[in-house]
């Protein structure tokens, strides 16, 4: 009996069986995946979803303020009219008639159609210009295109939004310099610019909160640098909505953004503008005068000045010559501008004198050279000649205009500013220092209490770009010879056509043995002249340590800082050394620079002052500089106050600046 009628059926059936086992385990797992998919992780792919259409946009803190120590605001901010144009809304429109509405801009505000193109341009995106002309902030909020429009401008825009669509006026925040008692203070306070992709690149990596934004303004000197952080501010964030190509729908959350510290500087405004004026109006006084030497009239290309707190080293005033208007950076600067700031021809008044103005401090470094010299065995009543003239060599070192007082002490030789009197200590120091060797580690009382005093190194001051000075001892003439021996060697083999007679033996000198600390260094050194540098800033410092009994403070021209919060935090002042000068010393330093304003070298500017009453101590200072005129110096100080001034090329200390010095503390 045969079966193979029953067995197709079968077969098939069994086909249909697996085909429909295999059919419905697929329809279950597709069913899981989907449960899965959509119960699961609904969550997951509902924020992917969302990341996909949000974007985070930025909404700038508005930047603290900066305050004298009495309130008076020096830097706030100011509500300006801006221009803006949305890219995401210009993006819908045809290329023509995106540069049809960018043309009609242009004519608005008076600008080109290329270069308004060319500030909503992306940095670095094709054919972009460089920052500050391009956009470094994100596409998707309003690019500002023009600032500080007038309100005729902002009404048409806003009137004819069918002939500029995605274009918007709006208030913008901006730095403002309301300038109380006409104070100016650029290089204390700074300025502002756009931050630098590659400077914004270093930032990140290096890691750290407060990290600033693409389209952030910094700090760029001053304490708008020093102190940028606490007041740019935390930015808010605005999430908006996007479609599929990018265009903006709507907004879907936003947090506020938290406004920057409120600044609060030692500078009294009053103080301030009255050291401008006073600095300024001898500079151009100097220029009036004659120098008795060449004949010419002086120069009198720079200077500043500084008041200090002696007893806490916080600044007062402190003001430079030529300086300028730190508003010539709001809204971008133009390249005219910015070479002007940088020009030679008009001073480079970008640099702080105060801070980086390097000169040789002339006889205001006696003081120092006192102290040394008490504790190197003389005393008190040591008496020397003050002879019109010192030999060394064959060399005379005089005396200002060939002066003689004959046999007198420190305080005299302070107060007279006798320069042959110091010739003689420092000279048989030098002798009993090993006089010509070459060992760079010669024991130098002078030059160690110089740096006692703080000389040759940043006060650390609160500012950016301080500069150290220069101590000229033996180190820094030996690797001063190893930097240029080759160039003068060179220079005293084969002079060229025109160089000078001073020149070609200084060249031949300095060419066989240059490195050695002569006779004539180390006199030099004791008045304050030949290489030894040092900036007003350091004065005012070494002044108020010599008036408040030794202490070296820290300068500082921000004594605290208000948060958003309304919590003060103070900037303490911190004392960085203490002189090894007996208290003794300091009195007798400080009884001789009393007798400068009374009998002394600035006696004549102060006649009629009340001494008495305003106990001014002083020095003079007037420090010759090879190829041109001398550099005017008056360092000064009251119980309370250290005054210090500077006028380069102006002539006597006392002559250029001890008019001015008296009217500060008038």
């Amino acid at each position: 009996m045969s079966f193979d009628g029953f067995e197709a059926p079968l077969k098939a059936r069994l086909r249909l069986f697996v085909i429909g086992v295999l059919v419905f385990s697929l329809f279950c797992t597709l069913f899981a995946r989907l449960w899965y998919m959509q119960v699961m992780s609904n969550e997951d792919y509902t924020q992917a979803a969302t990341e996909q259409h949000t974007r985070q946009v930025l909404v700038p803190a508005p930047r603290g303020t900066i305050v004298d120590a009495k309130g008076r605001t020096l830097v706030g901010n100011r509500v300006s009219l801006v221009i803006t144009v949305d890219r995401s809304v210009l993006a819908k429109l045809p290329d023509s008639q995106q540069n049809l509405v960018m043309a009609r801009l242009a004519k608005v505000l008076g600008q080109r159609p290329k270069d308004l193109k060319a500030r909503t341009m992306l940095c670095g995106e094709p054919g972009a210009s460089k920052p500050p002309a391009c956009w470094n902030g994100t596409p998707y909020q309003p690019i500002p295109v023009a600032k500080d429009v007038s309100e005729q401008v902002a009404i048409e825009v806003m009137e004819r939004r069918e002939d500029f669509p995605g274009v918007a006026a709006e208030s913008q925040a901006l730095r403002a310099y309301p300038s109380p008692h006409t104070v100016n203070a650029a290089h204390i306070l700074g300025y502002l610019s756009p931050i630098t992709t590659e400077e914004l690149d270093d930032i990140e990596k290096a890691g750290g909160d407060s990290v600033p934004h693409r389209s952030d303004l910094v700090g760029r000197a001053g304490v708008e640098r020093t102190y940028d952080k606490l007041l740019r501010g935390t930015p808010g964030v605005k999430d908006v909505i996007v479609d599929a190509v990018g265009y903006t729908t709507g907004i879907q959350k936003q947090t506020a953004p938290v406004s920057g510290a409120t600044l609060v500087t030692t500078i009294d405004a009053r103080i301030q503008a009255s050291v401008e004026a006073q600095l300024r109006n001898a500079i151009l006084t100097a220029r009036k005068q004659y120098d008795k030497i060449t004949k010419r009239k002086y120069v009198a290309d720079s200077g500043a000045a500084v008041v200090m707190d002696t007893k806490t080293g916080r600044i007062v005033a402190m003001a430079s010559y030529p300086t300028y208007d730190p508003g010539v950076w709001v809204g971008g600067i133009t390249q005219r501008e910015l070479d002007a700031l940088y020009s030679t021809k008009s001073g480079t008044p970008l640099v702080s004198r105060a801070l980086q103005g390097q000169l040789a401090p002339g006889s205001t470094f006696k003081p120092i050279t006192t102290a040394a010299a008490m504790s190197a065995g003389y005393s008190t009543k040591t008496r020397l000649d003050c002879s019109s003239f010192f030999e060394v060599g064959n060399r005379r070192f005089k005396n200002y205009e060939s002066a003689s007082y004959g046999m007198i002490g420190f305080d005299q030789a302070l107060s007279l500013s006798c320069d042959t009197f110091f010739y003689r200590i420092a000279y048989a120091l030098w002798l009993k220092e090993g006089g010509n060797s070459s060992d760079v580690n010669t024991w130098d009382p002078l030059v160690e209490m110089a740096k006692k005093f703080g000389l040759g190194q940043p006060t650390g001051i609160d500012l950016p770009g301080e500069v150290s000075g220069r101590i000229a001892d033996r180190k820094w003439k030996k690797e001063y010879y190893d930097s240029q021996k080759d160039y003068y060697c060179k220079l005293a083999a084969n002079p060229p056509e025109g160089t000078s007679a001073f020149l070609k033996q200084f060249s031949r000198e300095f060419c066989v043995d240059g490195y050695r600390y002569r006779a004539g260094d180390a006199v030099n050194f004791a008045i304050g002249q030949g290489d030894t540098t040092v900036t007003p800033l350091q004065l005012a410092m070494v002044y108020s340590a010599l008036s408040n009994g030794g202490t070296l403070y820290e300068p500082r021209v921000v004594q605290s800082w208000i948060g958003a919060n309304g919590k003060s935090h103070e900037v303490k002042p911190k004392p960085k050394a203490k002189l090894p000068v007996s208290s003794s010393n300091l009195r007798y330093i400080d009884r001789a620079l009393m007798e400068t304003v009374k009998t002394g070298t600035a006696a004549w500017k102060f006649n009629g002052f009340p001494v008495d009453q305003v106990r001014v101590r002083a020095k003079t200072g007037t420090a010759e500089v090879y190829g041109k005129q001398t550099t005017s110096w008056l360092a000064s100080y009251t119980d309370r106050y250290a005054v210090v001034m500077m006028i380069s090329q102006a002539g006597t200390g006392s002559g250029a600046g001890g008019e001015a010095v008296r009217k500060i503390y008038e």
